[in-house]
């Protein structure tokens, strides 16, 4: 007698919930930061943190946020949904107050419309990611590479900069270069969002795996909205 093995195949209704949670959670996530840079800004709160610590508290902030994004990813397997979920929140409302910071470099006018833009991006790539019959694995490890050189780009210009060697070219380039990889890379993370929930069930590995799809995407939209706000945004 052969051995068959049965493979877990979810109900369309399964596939649905888990896509509507990984969305969800990235749309609550934006909420929260929005909510927390609106605060932030208005209330005076970030003012008072740079004058009584000067740049310390914005690198404190960020030292932070980049913890609490790195113990996620690290930790997703082994920590409880309820704990993911506070950790993603938590990082939202940490990442808010960095941003609050551009209500007082940019106009209001242009936040709004780098926002829509970014939205439309962002809506018309994922669609692009989970309707295309192309795989686009081979295009997500380019782009992995494309992301590590940003950063390595960035801490050069930054360190530049601070010498008095910065340059506005150098940083517009990165900025134009940011728009292209993040909006390929919102590309990639939906069709591997799309591929999971093909294998999603309800158990809370797969409740753990939405929240993650969702930090992926919610640094991909920040980054494209980021990107285009240094391209085109006017100044205060």
């Amino acid at each position: 007698m052969e051995n068959s093995v049965s493979v877990y195949s979810p109900t369309s209704e399964e596939r649905k919930l888990f896509l509507a949670r990984t969305y969800g959670w990235m749309g609550i996530a934006l909420l929260v930061s929005a909510a927390s840079a609106v605060l932030a800004a208005y209330s005076g709160l970030i003012l008072s943190l740079l004058r009584a610590t000067g740049g310390l508290g914005m690198i404190a902030l960020i030292i932070a946020e980049l913890a609490v994004v790195i113990i996620l990813s690290s930790s997703i397997r082994k920590i409880s949904v309820l704990k993911a979920k506070a950790m993603f929140l938590l990082y939202a409302a940490l990442s808010g107050l960095t941003l609050s910071t551009i209500f007082f470099v940019y106009r209001l006018s242009s936040v709004g419309s780098c926002f829509i833009s970014a939205s439309a991006l962002f809506f018309v790539m994922a669609a692009y990611g989970m309707k295309t019959k192309s795989d686009l694995t081979s295009a997500g490890s380019y782009l992995r590479m494309g992301l590590i050189g940003i950063i390595i780009a960035s801490l050069i210009n930054g360190l530049m900069f601070m010498l008095g060697f910065g340059s506005g070219m150098f940083s517009w380039l990165i900025s134009l270069v940011s728009v292209v990889v993040f909006t390929g890379l919102t590309a990639y993370d939906s069709q591997k969002i799309l591929r999971a929930s093909l294998r999603a069930d309800s158990s809370d590995d797969y409740r753990k795996i939405a929240i993650f799809g969702a930090l992926e995407l919610y640094l991909d939209f920040i980054n494209i909205f980021l990107s285009l706000l240094r391209l085109f945004g006017k100044r205060r």
